[in-house]
């Protein structure tokens, strides 16, 4: 388990990862990390992270989920456009580079796929060369604060949007693309639900939502998890517990990491005015677009 020397933080900025030699890009990120520490480090990482579980029981399991709503206000400058009709019924913002082989699948939090910061972080990663579809897994219901979230989440199931897909996921495999997942909040349920099957070749999960341990030991695809030091919906002490199920899939290649300093909704719902948020947020995506160009063939 890897471990930070930092005070007071010592799960913040942390990654696990399965992958030795060769690297990329990534490779200079993980060297500034810390290597495996044992024993007394493990206990001191489950004993602070405890601290996170009990806030997020505190407050509730869907708070964080909610806060700071896109405002769809900034939208414009989009560089993709809006389909319907697709295999499934589906809707989607798609954009990228619609002749490659490599199709990206983003899964939205619970605001749906209009939202602007979504939007741009789909244009970005079809920039890096992917095909991108982002789809409106809720049909235009998109949660918003008149809705009761544990209603809403009973109609809006991530695990159901996962079996709903599977037309538009054979679409894109008949084109010839193998397909990669990256999934926010809400998204990353459905992202790894997905991996359980043999439809993608990867996942990337951020600060993912009612993901559970045992939805972990059923992936069968590389999957990378980025979650955040301040998360009450997916706390540090359970992403090392993801972690821990992880090491006992020998043949599952994985990285994980804590972000410090930033809370549920960090890569794709953060402050645009806010420097340190925006720099995070780029860091998330940086290290998505370098896990699909690892494992995305």
């Amino acid at each position: 388990m890897a471990t930070c020397k930092q005070p007071d933080l010592p799960v913040a900025g942390c990654c696990y990862n399965t992958r030795s030699g060769g690297g990329g890009a990534r490779s200079s990120v993980v060297q500034s990390l810390l290597s495996t520490a044992m024993g007394s480090a493990a206990a001191v990482l489950l004993l602070c992270a405890s601290v996170a579980l009990a806030a997020a029981a505190a407050t509730g399991q869907h708070s964080q989920c909610l806060q700071n709503p896109p405002d769809l206000s900034l939208r414009g400058g989009e560089a993709g456009k809006v389909v319907s009709d697709l295999p499934g019924g589906f809707r989607a913002y798609v954009t990228g580079a619609d002749g490659s082989s490599r199709a990206v699948l983003l899964a939205s939090d619970v605001f749906g796929f209009e939202a602007p910061t979504l939007r741009k972080i789909a244009d970005k990663v079809g920039e890096a060369g992917y095909f991108v579809v982002v789809p409106d897994f809720f049909h235009g219901d998109f949660y918003d604060t008149t809705k009761n979230i544990s209603e809403w989440i009973k109609s809006h199931s991530p695990v159901q949007a996962a079996k709903d897909s599977k037309p538009l996921i054979a679409a894109l495999k008949r084109e010839g693309k193998s397909i990669g997942i990256g999934g926010y909040c809400w998204g990353g349920k459905f992202g790894v639900e997905m991996a359980k099957t043999n439809d993608v070749k990867v996942v990337s999960m951020s600060h993912p939502a009612t993901v559970t341990v045992d939805d972990i030991k059923e992936v069968k695809c590389p999957i990378e998890i980025l979650g955040a030091q301040n998360d009450t919906s997916t706390p540090p002490k359970l992403v090392y517990q993801f972690v821990n199920a992880l090491r006992q899939r020998k043949r599952i290649q994985y990285f994980a990491k804590i972000f410090p300093g930033v809370a549920h909704g960090f890569a794709c719902r953060y402050n645009t005015t806010d420097p340190f948020a925006v720099k995070t947020a780029e860091q998330a995506l940086a290290y998505m677009l370098d896990w699909f160009n690892k494992y995305l063939k």
